[in-house]
């Protein structure tokens, strides 16, 4: 089973913190879900077809830098953590149900 890492920027002007919250801006969970769930369908042949656990543990602010790391196996579950690159604290961690495209 290969490890794997990817980095991932969020954008100072991520659109769907703007509302959320006025003056105290986080990335919503799905988003960040969403950006990882992307990174991990480009490392090959399989897409998400469940999301089998997710856990957030902090908030992920617009600007941030986040480090992505997960496991490949040849087909099936996935485990991966996102983590801050400045403290390597986790903010989310989970396992998804991968199949081939």
């Amino acid at each position: 089973m290969a490890a794997h890492s990817a980095e991932l920027h969020v954008r100072a002007d991520e659109p769907a913190a703007v509302g959320h919250f006025p003056g105290n801006p986080i990335v919503p969970g799905a988003v960040l879900l969403r950006e990882v769930l992307r990174i991990l369908a480009a490392d090959g042949e399989a897409v998400c077809c469940e999301i089998r656990s997710a856990r957030f543990f902090r908030p992920v602010r617009p600007g941030d830098r986040l480090t992505v790391h997960w496991n490949a196996p040849a087909a099936g579950d996935v485990a991966f953590t996102c983590s801050t690159g400045s403290t390597d604290s986790r903010v989310l961690a989970g396992t998804i149900r991968m199949r081939a495209r």
